[in-house]
């Protein structure tokens, strides 16, 4: 017989917070005959996979290209001349009044590794790992702004709302860890361009969104209220199970409410997230040495936490590079992109070398690049001062690279033309670069779907082909 039949859940919660508790509820959960099982328990994928996890590093603003990973010696032959007429119409519509004069890169590019990786003299450090890199030139996406470049990359479509890529791999793998969330999405501070967006769930059950965390968070609290100081932890505990218990029961009367089953599952989440999440975002806990490695800025912490959060099971990490689109360099550029690259370079490539240290880079997929890249003409905004110059927003080629989990290292694919604003050979589309990172996890993108109002429904959508000739 249930005690509790005659009670309303809130009674039965404000008694077990006066003393009630100490009737065990774990002895009642035992008569509960067990529960559904978790909607994140691990699950294979369709194939044998070659990553089991993926580290996403967002250059959030649109990193330029040409500056980068993109060498281009033509244009230092037509710097200072009007970009051709000719070229100016293969442009987006609201990109051909935007484009003039053509700037060469103010930064010099030299060869790598064996593999002779051409990078610029903004990436050092990254510059050592050469052999681990696939550099991607030849990326396309659709819109040319932020807020639906930002949601082409993460969700597959610029405008309507779609599931994150994060939330289809944790709802096609589930998650190694049960005492953190499986997909973490980590900032320095503030949110970026389209906000949360980049990580919804949207219709996919609420347990698979991802978990936004400002690691810079103000107070010294990088999580708030993770732990409660109000009761002692055996209270607490016997408070969970009655819940537990008392939503159970309530859900196995509504069978089939997703939205009931992701929120027991995210308030059982929040209870063993206390003592595993301040172990996992404690930094100080790992070697002094490992900690200079990365070094002791915003962008350096987030990639170690990054690092100890894939040795712990969580599927997808995210590091964006600040609030709002740091990378998006309309003016100023030679200053803010020596900035940006002097606060990225060192804990990237600390990163891929603690990776493959541990043995970690073989199955974990590293991803770095924006939503868009630049043009290669000038942005004066009404100056002549080149330190006050910039580029416009360009999606018709840009760049981005992958390392480790599956894919070959030391080598290029695709290219821009000579003044690299359209892609002259092997184009990947975003819908192609989704279907690549599920291929190296283990799925068949199109059979990676989820049936929502009368239609199956995939991440990228009726597009995609896996880029064949990158994988290892």
């Amino acid at each position: 017989m249930n005690p509790f039949s005659h009670l309303s859940r809130r009674d039965a919660l404000q008694r077990l917070g006066f003393g009630f508790g100490a009737m065990a509820a774990s002895d009642l959960m035992a008569n509960v005959g067990g529960s559904l099982d978790s909607p994140l328990a691990p699950r294979q994928p369709h194939f044998p996979a070659k990553a089991k996890r993926v580290i996403h590093l967002f250059m959030n603003g649109g990193p330029s290209q040409m500056d980068s990973f993109d060498p281009k010696p033509t244009l230092e032959k037509l710097d200072g001349k009007e970009l051709p007429d000719s070229i100016k119409k293969t442009l987006q519509a609201t990109q051909r009044n935007r484009v003039g004069t053509i700037w060469a890169s103010p930064f010099q590019f030299s060869k790598h590794g064996e593999s002779g990786l051409e990078i610029s003299e903004l990436y050092p450090h990254v510059a050592k790992h050469a052999d681990k890199l696939c550099v991607i030139r030849s990326m396309q996406s659709e819109i040319a702004n932020h807020s639906p470049g930002l949601l082409m990359m993460n969700c597959g479509h610029p405008v309507l709302a779609r599931p994150s890529i994060g939330s289809w791999v944790l709802y096609g793998l589930g998650t190694e860890s049960e005492d953190l969330p499986g997909y973490v999405v980590l900032m320095p501070s503030g949110m970026p361009t389209a906000q949360s967006r980049n990580w919804t769930s949207s219709f996919l059950p609420g347990v698979y969104q991802g978990t936004h965390i400002e690691t810079n968070a103000k107070g010294g609290e990088m999580i708030p209220h993770l732990k409660r100081r109000d009761i002692g932890s055996g209270t607490q505990r016997n408070q969970m199970e009655l819940t537990k218990f008392l939503n159970q029961r309530h859900l196995n009367a509504r069978p089939g409410d997703e939205r009931l089953d992701s929120r027991i599952h995210s308030m059982e989440l929040a209870f063993r997230m206390q003592s595993a999440a301040t172990d996992a975002f404690d930094i100080t806990r790992e070697p002094e040495t490992i900690r200079e490695a990365y070094g002791d800025t915003p962008v350096g912490r987030n990639l170690l936490m990054a690092r100890r959060l894939a040795e712990r099971g969580v599927r997808y990490i995210q590091c964006y590079h600040g609030a709002g689109q740091p990378w998006d360099n309309h003016s100023g550029l030679i200053p803010r992109i020596k900035g940006l690259a002097r606060d990225s370079d060192q804990p990237i490539a600390a990163l891929l070398q603690d990776l493959d240290e541990r043995g970690m880079l073989e199955d974990t997929l590293v991803v770095w690049g924006g939503e868009m890249g630049r043009t290669s003409t000038i942005q004066k905004t009404g100056q002549n001062d080149p330190e006050k110059w910039g580029r416009d927003h360009h999606v018709d080629g840009f760049t981005v690279w992958m390392a480790g989990g599956g894919v070959k290292g030391g080598m290029t694919y695709g290219e821009t033309d000579d003044f690299a604003l359209s892609v002259a050979s092997n184009p990947v589309h975003v819908h192609d670069l989704h279907a690549t990172m599920l291929h190296l996890l283990g799925f068949d993108h199109e059979k990676l779907t989820y049936r929502y109002s009368g239609r199956d429904f995939r991440l990228t959508d009726v597009h995609g082909s896996v880029v064949k000739d990158i994988l290892a």
